[in-house]
């Protein structure tokens, strides 16, 4: 009986190891694609959600103006 509990102890901490592994190179990964994804969206010309913002904003701007040089050249032209 002796021994066989000695075998079941070495496999179960076998198998415990085998996780532990498992579970280091399962973190490896993510850690890698993590920083493959970092360079991949770095090298992009990608611009932030303020910049983005800041650009509709003046687009927005530009045609409001457009609109009321346009309403004042009809009115001056008489249309």
């Amino acid at each position: 009986m002796q021994t066989r509990n000695k075998i079941m102890d070495d496999v179960s901490q076998l198998m415990t190891n085998a996780m532990g592994v498992a579970q280091g190179a399962k973190d490896e990964a993510e850690n890698a694609m993590k920083s493959l994804m970092d360079r991949w969206l770095a090298d992009r010309d990608f611009v932030t959600r303020e910049e983005f913002d800041a650009v509709r904003a003046m687009a927005q701007k530009a045609r409001e103006e457009n609109e009321a040089l346009k309403a004042r050249i009809e009115a001056l032209e008489g249309k």
